[in-house]
């Protein structure tokens, strides 16, 4: 039972020893040969050992043996110094000579928690190219209604759910998340007492291991806060992610790119070449962009259906891509971002035709999968990756996913061997990665799959998400839905603005931001207007508004590191056309921060009050309004009065804005 009360790392460790005893049953089950774990673990062989990762971690190991079998459940458990929280991975290994019994529903946790007397389950719901991506759901968990998720099509957070939940109770509550890049489930049920049952693991687990195989499962997290708000629970997520696991570079969070791109639908980067990249480039340098952004259609054959020719186009690059990366360096740039998407293998392509055997097929689909489960798939590309970010001055990786993996994996196993080819994949997922980022120190990982739709404790942990939805391009009221609901959980996420218009702007400002290419001085209206939203200001014969984009470049630039911060939703989420939406994110170290405050086009409303969170009652604020032309005024308020609410007003439907504050 995991109690809500925990307040500490101390308590947190004494609850660690007390479920992962010796003769306990553990917070987490499996059927083996028919029965059921709890029956069986209590009494098999049992082993602890402890180890000190650094000055904040220290890592525990429990080891369970089937005397009779030889088969080894290890679970990796990690306690934090500074935050009551505690992460897991069970691995299966068979020491045995012989063949196993079967292993099945495997829930890499199983426990009870244990709070009030009531329950609320917040979390968010996945991508799927939607306006309504990532937005807040919430459920009141009574007895006799579980709920039960599991994402589309095998990729983490596709559609159904991003996997980090924060059950609410009287007083406080546990952030629970799951590591896991695949097909996980999960089932949450009220009790009729003060208890919740938790239950998570792989949807599908039937399988024997061979002797000496080895498989992992779910990562697993368990967080405890306290309080009656629920972004208590949010905000210290986003706090302990930060801290450790986000990426990070020289001791702190790494800081999101700010890139250009000249590539997006149709033809994306199907026919960009060295010069027209180099020219395209030359027009950002003076916003202080960092990276130039080269999506798909660098390679033979193209996109969509080149991937699997990993190779820089002849006609467009007969250089490679050196020279280009280099050539942004020279003018200022940090560097050059590369798009990937290693996992799909179109047919007649390189990898299609020299390596059949490393690709999964499906009857009637020209679209493969290459088996990272497969030893010599692995190592190529990582080879191959490794060589081509060396040779080509990559800075850095972008990995997309553009199909469904699930039913590749469920039509490679065999009826005794059921989750093998998923386990095998994702374990190879997360190979290739650790690789790349031990091989090349510096590399940032862009973890895009047809938007965020695989986003888990482990991705998050290699990889930011620059790209974090497909939904239609630059659409503002779609960015900010997005912005406030993801927010509450994850910290690096970023998407792009498609023109140098502050609403568009404020609407795609996060962590990091891409301007595309109607950000250019020479771009053409006739060429770029089917991907401009309404609200965007430019029309045929103006001129192009260079020092407004140079401001509001320079505002994002100010701007950008309150985007790690904790957040606040200050309005009701809505993807309505005709309403408010304002969120906050605040340091608190510092006492400042940021409110971004949006009157949608059909609102007609030109007043409204926001009530701030989290600033001091009794100290005076410098607040800084930057409004849609972004003229700047100053005010010195209390803490007290914008903690009552003060009213700001948008003359202009649509319209921004941008609020900054600072203790006085």
């Amino acid at each position: 039972m995991f109690v809500t009360t925990i307040t500490s790392a101390e308590e947190m460790q004494r609850w660690m020893h007390a479920q992962f005893a010796r003769g306990i049953v553990p917070p987490f089950s499996f059927d083996y040969g028919g029965k059921p774990s709890a029956e069986l673990v209590p009494r098999w062989g049992y082993e602890q050992r402890s180890r000190r990762i650094d000055r904040s971690l220290t890592s525990h190991t429990f080891l369970y043996t089937d005397p009779a079998t030889g088969l080894q459940v290890e679970c990796e458990c990690t306690l934090f110094r500074d935050f009551p929280a505690i992460e897991w991975v069970l691995r299966f290994r068979n020491a045995g000579a012989q063949d196993t019994p079967i292993l099945a529903n495997i829930q890499a946790i199983d426990a009870a928690l244990v709070g009030g007397q009531r329950w609320k389950l917040h979390y968010a719901q996945g991508s799927n190219a939607r306006r309504d991506d990532f937005a807040p759901i919430v459920h009141d968990l009574k007895p006799g209604k579980p709920v039960h998720l599991t994402p589309a099509g095998g990729r983490s957070s596709n559609t159904v759910a991003l996997p980090f939940f924060n059950f609410q109770t009287d007083g406080g509550g546990v952030v629970f998340a799951i590591g896991w890049s695949g097909q996980w489930s999960a089932h949450f049920e009220a009790g009729y007492s003060n208890r919740l049952h938790l239950r998570a693991g792989m949807e599908r687990t039937h399988l024997k291991l061979y002797p000496g195989e080895t498989v992992r499962t779910l990562r697993i997290l368990l967080l405890a806060w306290q309080g009656d708000d629920e972004f208590a629970g949010f905000n210290r997520l986003r706090r302990f992610l930060l801290r450790y696991r986000v990426p990070r570079r020289r001791g702190k969070p790494v800081v999101l790119p700010f890139t250009c791109s000249s590539c997006g639908p149709p033809d994306e980067a199907n026919t960009a070449t060295e010069q027209s990249q180099m020219e395209f480039a030359s027009h950002f340098v003076q916003y202080g962009v960092e990276y130039l952004w080269l999506d798909a259609g660098w390679f033979e054959g193209r996109w969509p259906n080149g991937v699997g020719n990993w190779f820089p186009r002849k006609d467009g690059f007969p250089r490679g891509l050196r020279p280009l990366s280099e050539g942004i360096r020279r003018m200022g740039m940090k560097g050059l971002l590369l798009w990937f998407e290693p996992e799909r293998v179109y047919e007649g392509t390189w990898l299609d035709r020299e390596h059949p055997d490393w690709v999964l097929r499906l009857p009637n689909n020209p679209h493969h999968l290459l088996n990272l489960g497969h030893p010599s798939a692995l190592e190529w590309l990582t080879e191959h990756l490794s060589e081509t970010i060396e040779r080509e001055g990559i800075a850095v990786y972008r990995q997309d996913f553009n199909i469904d993996p699930l039913p590749f994996w469920r039509a490679a196993d065999l009826p005794d061997r059921q989750g093998i080819t998923e386990i095998r994949h994702i374990e190879g997922l997360y190979a290739l990665w650790d690789t790349l980022l031990d091989r090349h120190p510096g590399l940032l990982i862009d973890n895009c799959a047809s938007g965020g739709r695989r986003l888990d404790l482990e991705t998050i942990s290699r990889s930011v998400a620059l790209w974090r939805s497909d939904y239609h391009y630059f659409e503002p009221v779609g960015q900010q839905c997005h912005t406030a609901g993801i927010s509450r959980y994850l910290p690096t996420t970023a998407t792009g603005c498609g023109y140098p218009d502050a609403y568009l702007a404020r609407s795609a400002m996060n962590a990091g931001l891409n301007l595309w290419t109607a950000w250019s001085p020479t771009a053409s209206y006739e060429t770029y207007r089917r991907f401009l939203p309404p609200e965007a200001t430019w029309q045929p014969g103006q001129p192009f508004p260079l020092q407004r984009a140079k401001a509001i470049t320079a505002e994002f630039r100010r701007v950008r590191r309150y985007f790690f911060g904790d957040f606040y939703e200050l309005t009701p989420y809505s993807t309505a056309d005709d309403v408010w939406m304002a969120y906050q994110f605040h340091l608190p170290g510092e006492g400042s921060g940021i409110v971004v405050a949006f009157r949608r086009t059909a609102c007609s409303q030109a007043t409204q009050c926001l009530h701030w969170r989290a600033v001091d009652p009794n100290s005076p604020y410098e607040v800084y309004l930057s409004d849609e032309r972004l003229r700047r005024t100053r005010r010195v308020v209390r803490g007290a009065e914008l903690l009552r609410g003060m009213d700001v007003t948008i003359e202009h439907a649509p319209g921004s804005l941008l609020i900054e504050y600072r203790k006085h």
